[in-house]
């Protein structure tokens, strides 16, 4: 599908769900990043003047920051800032000595945590839906937090992979040094998508559309979807008969 009648496919999804739920505009977190950038671009084509975006920076680099308000400039969407480090900082004191060798990332995932709580304060308050970024390539191995960035109304770009989102990318012309930067969760200093999960999102991309790929990419990629399925499903319902 050509990148322009996907983007109206898209906007078009968006406005209808978010009138169907009865809400008067959509509201997401802007990161930086091209898949935050590329949901911005079509918010803003769905309702021009009911989209905000909330940078949320929690020990975020400063040009995430920079290439976030280079986003909103470019789509002239309203833009809040909400540093949400001091509360994590307080929120993470309370839960000292509980360290494991999992504590690391438990504690990074507070911060996609606060955002989601963020966005839906903002949401309730405007009567907003919650927009995602999460692509396909990333809903396919359960890269994402459960309750953090997977909290969220609408996924317009769950159905693309990595490389049709930067296709759409281009075409709805996000700055191009959002384009070129690194994907990262920015959880921690360094931190990226590919270094994270281990594979490339070209590899991943073509596994998923194609089925093709090396053993260690098909087995990595069906490992990882197996042990995520609990995050991409509600929560099952314990059920017995009389």
């Amino acid at each position: 599908m050509e990148a322009a009648v996907m983007a109206d496919k898209l906007t078009g999804w968006i406005r209808e769900k978010t009138i169907d739920a009865g809400c008067e505009g959509v509201i997401l977190g802007i990161s930086g990043g091209i898949d935050s950038a590329v949901v911005a671009g079509l918010a803003v084509r769905a309702f021009p003047n009911n989209t905000l975006g909330v940078i949320m920076p929690c020990e975020s680099l400063p040009e995430d920051i920079e290439h976030g308000r280079l986003v909103a400039q470019k789509y002239g969407f309203e833009l809040m800032v909400v540093d949400l480090f001091p509360i994590y900082k307080s929120f993470t004191g309370l839960l000292q000595g509980r360290d494991s060798k999992r504590s690391g990332l438990a504690q990074a995932n507070i911060k996609p945590r606060l955002r989601m709580i963020t966005l839906y304060y903002y949401a309730q308050e405007r009567n907003y839906l919650v927009l995602g970024t999460g692509n396909r390539s990333e809903l396919t191995i359960g890269y994402f937090t459960k309750y953090g960035d997977g909290g969220v109304d609408l996924l317009p770009i769950g159905g693309l992979v990595k490389s049709q989102v930067r296709e759409l990318a281009r075409y709805l012309e996000v700055p191009q040094v959002v384009i070129d930067k690194p994907p990262s969760a920015g959880l921690w200093e360094g931190q990226t998508d590919e270094g994270e999960i281990g594979l490339s999102y070209e590899d991943l991309d073509q596994y998923i559309l194609s089925g093709q790929g090396s053993e260690r990419v098909k087995e990595k990629v069906k490992n990882l979807s197996r042990i995520s399925q609990h995050k991409l499903q509600t929560p099952p319902v314990a059920v017995f008969q009389e």
